[in-house]
């Protein structure tokens, strides 16, 4: 035992010396990426501006370099001609490359050609993937250290590169940065950035991709907070030719203001808090918001039908219903002040009806309630049963209002009550 012991003793130090001098070479190996530039710049020198001899290039040399260690390297070189030391200057001591997106022409097509430089070298080795949108992140946050004309570059190529998949839309988060977005930079950067991603694309295919990383409520975070509005916004990028992201960027506003619009009516309502209170609250919202009175009934006659437990069967839901409806016309005839208002009211009592069962026997003693409380007046009944109702049920519910409809034909005043053996 004794001496097995003293056998393995002095080779030891040996064997751990031999390991810790590999691993100290493949460290200095490892963060020395000024070689590799070198073969990439040598490389790029003598394919020329010919981008396709360029692309044929990066794909052999991915068999000789160490792509995946010096992707940073890679992409620093194509972008701007050489390494780029930390706030987006090139290290003067470097050689550098004109073959880059900054040295190229300032125009749409150059750009389309580099795109497609940088998809044929992802499509070939996908690991270059994470490491590319780790650039162009490093890169947009880099953006002051740039000369005009090179932000207009990237932006384009930008936009390209987002249009066609190789990049994903969680990259624009670095345009959040305060920085960029308080002088300025983030917004302008953005206008070239859409101008060509719209141009390969168009604004839906842009919303698509926005909506995935859920960046489609935050393009007014590229104005500082002073400025955060929708007039602002719109009218900055309409003015830099954007008219569709201007109307996108209201449209999703629009559509957030009437979601919190629904959520506190329906609070308020379950607190029961007065009518003048909720219809006060209302008014605000709309003018605020830019909310029409039609959506507001769309949405007041969903928040309404929606607070309560409704009875499962058929012959008892109608008088619930009524009930229900009966508390609730004050607030819904603020908010019917025009005809076409009444109008989409009618049509969703028609759907709603359709689409609960139980309903579809009440949607004339809805429609009567509402006549009898002034939430709905004759003119538009009478358009909803001659030519805008939907199709959903029609032949039940016209059959329905038939006999009332005649009788709003034949009476002599429009606001008359009913009379009592209509009912």
């Amino acid at each position: 035992r004794v001496s097995f012991m003293n056998n393995q003793k002095p080779q030891k130090p040996t064997l751990s010396g031999q390991r810790f001098k590999t691993r100290k070479r493949d460290e200095k190996e490892r963060f020395d990426p000024t070689q590799f530039q070198d073969c990439i710049i040598q490389g790029l020198s003598e394919t020329g501006s010919d981008l396709e001899a360029v692309a044929k290039f990066l794909d052999a040399s991915g068999a000789k370099l160490d792509y995946r260690r010096y992707a940073e390297t890679l992409f620093d070189i194509l972008v701007a001609g050489g390494m780029l030391a930390p706030g987006g200057t090139l290290a003067d001591d470097m050689t550098r490359t004109n073959v880059c997106v900054f040295a190229a022409q300032e125009d749409l097509e150059t750009m389309q050609a580099f795109a497609q430089v940088f998809n044929k070298l992802i499509r070939r080795y996908k690991y270059l993937e994470k490491g590319f949108e780790d650039e162009v992140k490093k890169l947009l946050l880099f953006l002051k250290g740039f000369s005009e004309s090179e932000r207009n570059k990237l932006a384009m190529l930008t936009g390209i590169l987002l249009a066609n998949g190789t990049l994903n839309a969680s990259i624009l988060n670095s345009l959040y940065n305060e920085n960029l977005v308080k002088e300025g930079v983030s917004a302008a950067f953005a206008v070239k950035l859409f101008k060509s991603w719209i141009n390969e694309k168009d604004i839906n295919a842009v919303a698509v991709s926005l909506r995935k990383v859920n960046m489609d409520n935050r393009l007014m975070e590229l104005f500082p907070a002073n400025k955060q509005s929708v007039e602002h916004f719109s009218k900055y990028f309409t003015e830099a030719g954007l008219k569709e992201l201007s109307e996108y960027v209201r449209n999703q506003q629009s559509i957030g203001a009437r979601k919190e619009l629904q959520k506190e009516l329906q609070e308020q309502m379950s607190r029961g808090d007065p009518f003048k209170d909720i219809i006060l609250y209302v008014k605000e919202e709309m003018k605020k918001n830019n909310i029409s009175e039609q959506t507001v009934v769309t949405i007041i006659w969903s928040s309404v039908m929606s607070t309560v437990e409704w009875n499962k069967k058929e012959e008892l839901v109608a008088e619930q219903a009524i009930k229900h409806l009966k508390q609730y016309s004050p607030l819904l005839a603020a908010f019917t002040t025009q005809g076409q208002s009444e109008l989409t009211l009618l049509l969703k009592i028609q759907e709603y009806c359709y689409d609960n069962i139980h309903f579809m026997k009440a949607f004339q003693k809805i429609v009567v309630l509402f006549y009898k409380a002034e939430v709905l007046s004759e003119e538009p009944i009478l358009k909803w049963y001659k030519d805008a109702h939907l199709a959903k049920g029609k032949s039940v519910f016209l059959e329905q209002m038939k006999k009332f409809v005649e009788w709003l034909k034949n009476a002599e005043e429009g606001n008359q009550q009913l009379s009592s053996h209509i009912e």
